[in-house]
């Protein structure tokens, strides 16, 4: 998937479509990628990976990022900056963390593709280059899933998660600089959710958090019982609420749909964590 979408981003760049500074982003994936097949095949110190993550947001962000203040100017220029790093550098990593389940991620990059089309094809802000960077996305994910989806015959591995986790990243960060902070939290606000609560629970009992685990929201419920496709589709279901709300927030809605789109995703870890279901007698 993630070699489909560098094929199509690399097309728009020669056709002078995309601005030539995509192209960093498009080395800083390939760099993921080469370090992310490593250690599928041998396996990687921790830290080492943490570094060439770092190297590859540091150059999309200096390199490929349109100018403007991503927290709209709640941080000076320098700690915006850094902070649009650190969020980068996170989504790279918990996109890879979320790949547990057969679909998840595919389904994932497909809504988030599919909001950001929607956004940059009709509406405020008109975008045809993010419509059509985001169509590759929609189109390789799409593809991705007629072979990933449960139970599935091929896999993303860190060799596609990361690499699409740092595009998918570049994407919303960019819509967030240009002013469209609000679509830029909704669309992966579960994903963003799921994984940071996560994330903060393990530190909170002194786990390695780097070490694997089955305590997202999502394993929890196949642990519990449900099937790969049932969860998925729980996802999926909710990822269409936050594509109309993330598109209702940019287009005069506002704030009213940040709420809605947080009760919607703390309905569904609540549903995925079976809160409120009555335990057999």
């Amino acid at each position: 998937m993630t070699a489909g979408i560098l094929f199509g981003w690399l097309l728009l760049l020669i056709a002078g479509f995309a601005r030539s500074s995509v192209a960093g982003v498009l080395a800083g994936a390939v760099m993921l990628a080469a370090v992310s097949w490593l250690d599928d095949r041998r396996g990687l110190p921790a830290l080492p990976r943490l570094a060439v993550h770092a190297v590859a947001v540091a150059i999309g962000l200096f390199v490929a990022l349109p100018p403007g203040l991503v927290f709209r100017g709640y941080l000076p220029p320098l700690l915006d900056k850094a902070a649009a790093g650190l969020c980068w550098l996170w989504f790279v990593n918990l996109f890879n963390f979320m790949d547990g389940i057969d679909g998840i991620d595919g389904g994932e990059a497909a809504a988030v593709g599919i909001g950001l089309m929607a956004f940059a094809s009709v509406g405020s802000d008109k975008d045809p280059v993010l419509a059509a960077m985001a169509a590759c996305i929609v189109t390789a994910a799409l593809g991705f899933l007629v072979w990933n989806w449960a139970p599935a015959r091929i896999f993303l591995g860190d060799v596609g998660s990361i690499p699409l986790g740092y595009l998918l990243g570049f994407l919303l960060l960019s819509v967030a600089a240009r002013g469209h902070w609000k679509l830029a939290l909704i669309l992966p606000l579960y994903f963003l959710a799921d994984a940071t609560i996560t994330l903060l629970r393990r530190l909170a009992r002194g786990e390695r958090v780097w070490t694997p685990h089955r305590e997202h929201f999502y394993q929890r419920a196949t642990l519990r019982g449900l099937g790969h496709a049932a969860v998925v589709y729980r996802v999926l279901a909710v990822d269409a609420v936050l594509i109309a709300c993330g598109w209702l927030a940019e287009n005069g809605a506002g704030a009213a749909m940040l709420v809605v789109a947080g009760i919607a995703v703390a309905a569904l870890l609540a549903e995925l964590a079976g809160i409120g279901r009555r335990r057999p007698a």
